[in-house]
């Protein structure tokens, strides 16, 4: 007797739904197979297409496909999850994320904020792998909800191995150029600035044209592989563009109402051997720039915290080791009154002084005047939210990929201190990982 395919299981559940009179978030989920998420993702022709892996050791991995349910705004989404919420039972998990400054323009297909209730995940931990389809019947027609799942259902592929990363020629542009760079940096750190704009987080795009892009899970499963301590996600949401990165920084991990946040920031590079690696990061810490940097990030995250929370507590400060870069970095954990809302912590939050500045509008401002290039979703969140828990990571360490160019993107905190030379090279020191996966490194 043949077994049926997890796709099958599904299907045959799905047409027995209209007898149980389903009511509310629906999830039919059956255990499956799969070696490769990004794999399964790349093969697929439903959009749009998510990948998620926390930093934690031993964190899900979740890959999403198509939309049972989208917002773009979070009130929107507030609303769906208080909805789901007053009904009780299972709750769902919303993917998706915003941009550095969604009141002004970004780009083209990613609009200021977008989260999505998926109408396919695909979820791997260490016990295994589940494949889940997602329904909704509480505000629409029942019988077209059963017909777009099965739709879904019956588009899927079976799983690929990822195409290599083949060699291709890059031809590079800076936005800012280092001469611009270096005056923006010169205005920032002018003592008449600096009087009531004590850090400019400046930000840099580096354009890779080239005849075709790589493929862009490929490159994110290379890169992921060298970057076991950070965050991993990747988005399409039209065939013909992703975002994708590894990113060290999490804007913030809620769970009930304990909520875990961080400063990081204040860089340096690795060593080269332990001993220089420790030196390194032991002048990091003692530099009066970097610790100075780090604490603009702190203060205002307790600032923003204090009015939401019963509780705040923050640790020492403490080095954080990645591939290319040390960071500073403190944790911060928060007990948050009981009405406090995902709505209210993303609203309050991002962007952070890390990404942003101190304070926050003014360095904005300051952004938006001299910043010729598009940040978008860089400097954005990236992340997974429900009514229980919600983890976001804040999107640097990132890639925008089009047809026929890769958008890096890098930032640098600039306090009073800050040399326009050494900032350009943490620019260059923080793009040092991708840019080494595409043959430039």
């Amino acid at each position: 007797m043949q077994t049926k395919s997890p796709v099958e299981v599904l299907q045959h559940r799905l047409d027995s739904l209209p007898e149980t009179g389903a009511n509310g978030f629906v999830r039919l989920s059956i255990p499956c197979q799969v070696e490769n998420l990004m794999g399964w993702l790349n093969v697929q022709s439903v959009y749009p297409r998510l990948y998620w892996q926390s930093r934690n050791v031993g964190a899900i991995e979740c890959a999403a496909l198509g939309v049972v349910k989208a917002f773009d705004s979070l009130a929107a989404l507030d609303a769906d999850l208080a909805v789901l919420a007053a009904m009780g039972g299972e709750q769902p998990d919303y993917y998706g994320g915003m941009a550095f400054d969604p009141g002004t323009p970004g780009w083209q297909h990613f609009p200021g904020c977008h989260f999505l209730l998926p109408r396919i995940e695909l979820r791997r931990q260490q016990a295994g792998a589940t494949l889940s389809l997602n329904l909704r019947f509480d505000d629409r027609c029942p019988e077209a909800e059963i017909a777009q799942a099965r739709a879904c259902l019956a588009a899927l592929e079976e799983e690929q191995p990822l195409p290599c990363l083949l060699p291709h020629v890059y031809q590079r542009e800076d936005h800012p150029a280092q001469k611009e760079w270096a005056a923006c940096v010169e205005r920032v750190t002018h003592p008449d600035h600096l009087s009531h704009t004590p850090k400019v987080v400046l930000s840099r795009e580096t354009c890779l044209t080239t005849s075709e892009t790589p493929n862009p899970w490929a490159l994110l499963a290379r890169w992921q592989a060298g970057a076991a301590d950070c965050f991993h996600f990747g988005v399409q949401l039209t065939p013909h563009e992703a975002f994708i990165g590894c990113p060290p920084e999490r804007l913030y991990k809620r769970k009930g109402r304990h909520l875990m946040t961080e400063a990081l920031a204040g860089t340096t590079r690795r060593g080269r051997d332990a001993q220089q690696d420790q030196a390194l990061a032991d002048e990091l810490l003692a530099d009066k720039k970097n610790s100075l940097e780090n604490q603009c990030v702190y203060q205002q995250l307790l600032t923003q915290l204090e009015p939401l929370s019963a509780q705040v507590q923050m640790s020492e400060a403490h080095i954080v080791k990645l591939c290319s870069v040390q960071h500073i970095r403190r944790l911060i954990h928060a007990e948050l009154h009981s009405n406090v809302t995902d709505q209210q912590l993303l609203s309050a939050l991002p962007p952070t002084p890390a990404v942003g500045g101190v304070p926050r509008e003014s360095a904005l401002a300051f952004i938006r005047q001299h910043e010729r290039h598009q940040r978008g979703w860089y400097a954005g969140v990236f992340g997974k939210i429900s009514h229980a828990s919600s983890e976001l990571a804040v999107t640097i360490r990132c890639a925008h990929i089009g047809p026929e160019a890769i958008r890096l993107y890098a930032g640098a905190g600039i306090v009073a201190g800050s040399q326009p030379d050494e900032e350009w090279r943490e620019l260059d020191t923080k793009i040092a990982d991708i840019m080494s996966l595409l043959g430039m490194g």
